[in-house]
């Protein structure tokens, strides 16, 4: 609730119910006890609380003016203002208290003088203490939800960064392959390539990067991007995507598989291979989204330099980890590796979560 009110609303609440519960305790433990006719202690209730309001509203203004002030200096300049706030509010009780009983004019004695500036004191201390600490919760408050904007601000940068890496050497090969489609005059291949990579593009470009899409989206664009690569390889490239029936409505992020299905094509494929297959396939399994990509080429290659032996994970697959860790923190997991026979495999498992904001069961 604290959070949902800005500073100068926090103040207000504070400033009137501190002040009620004054008068309350004030009418409690003295006016009731000291069985003060009713008539002269609710107005002087009344004046008594209407001044401290309206004195700590001038304390506030002053504790303003000076807040840029080091912390001793603030003390030194604090200490004579409420020193000052308390005899004023001190002789304001005693006076109007003495005209509600019909005398103009009574010194106080040196008991009375001390009872109630220590009381007024008190008060005014309290009050001081209370400002400054609910403008120090309402800063850390303040600063907290600053940081938590920037970290969000910059989880959604980092998002976009990695959505956004398109793979320049699929570019290159791709409108270099249009090209020698031309030179060949294979204008019908070279249409239909220019368009699948338009289509791509323009899908890359105008989908939100923070977005998430049905895998039925996800699994048309993927079939886009492969379309893009079969007018490179024709035959060679030989593509099949599956998907389960209840899974086409489940959420992914957009072009989440891309950067693995150009690893696959990029680093996968062998030179002397006459075919190369890819599989991608869709499924569910312990109410978690299970995607499979398989592969017939050369496998991930070995890694030296980790000196564990295990395969290597190239720009792509570090790219797709990283996304998956900041959009399902500690819900994700992207595993990959060699197949026995030949070739590589990469498996990713994310929570369900279908169109419309529902989570899966």
């Amino acid at each position: 609730m604290l959070q949902s009110l800005s500073r100068n609303q926090l103040f207000w609440l504070c400033q009137c119910g501190g002040w009620a519960v004054y008068a309350l305790l004030t009418a409690l433990m003295i006016k009731i006890p000291s069985q003060e006719p009713w008539q002269v202690g609710l107005p002087h209730l009344l004046l008594d609380t209407s001044f401290g309001f309206l004195l700590t509203l001038l304390l506030r203004n002053w504790y303003r003016r000076s807040s840029t002030r080091q912390v001793k200096e603030k003390i030194l300049l604090h200490l004579p203002v409420i020193l000052l706030s308390c005899l004023v509010w001190t002789q304001w009780k005693w006076q109007t208290l003495q005209w509600l009983y019909g005398q103009f004019w009574q010194a106080m004695t040196w008991f009375d003088f001390g009872t109630w500036n220590s009381a007024s004191l008190t008060m005014l201390l309290t009050w001081t203490a209370l400002y400054y600490a609910s403008k120090a919760i309402f800063e850390t408050m303040q600063q907290r939800q600053k940081a938590a904007e920037a970290i969000h601000l910059a989880k959604e940068a980092q998002l976009k960064m990695l959505r956004y890496q398109l793979n320049p050497h699929f570019m290159f090969n791709s409108i270099n392959s249009i090209c020698t489609l031309i030179l060949k005059q294979d204008n019908q291949h070279a249409v239909s390539m220019l368009e699948k990579l338009c289509d791509l593009l323009r899908y890359s470009l105008y989908t939100d990067p923070l977005a998430k899409v049905t895998v039925a989206e996800e699994i048309h664009i993927l079939q886009t991007y492969f379309d893009v690569e079969q007018c490179r390889f024709r035959n060679k490239l030989n593509v099949s995507i599956v998907a389960d029936d209840e899974v086409k409505n489940l959420l992914v992020p957009s072009l989440l598989l891309q950067p693995l299905a150009e690893n696959a094509v990029k680093h996968g494929m062998k030179m002397s291979q006459q075919s190369y297959a890819i599989s991608v396939s869709f499924s569910q399994q312990n109410g978690q989204l299970l995607i499979r990509m398989l592969d017939n080429g050369c496998g991930f290659s070995p890694q030296p330099e980790s000196g564990t032996g295990g395969p290597s994970a190239g720009i792509g697959l570090h790219n797709c980890e990283e996304r998956l860790a900041l959009i399902y923190p500690n819900q994700s997991t992207l595993s990959f590796g060699n197949r026995e026979q030949e070739g590589a495999w990469v498996q990713i498992s994310i929570p369900k979560e279908l169109a419309g904001g529902q989570q899966g069961e």
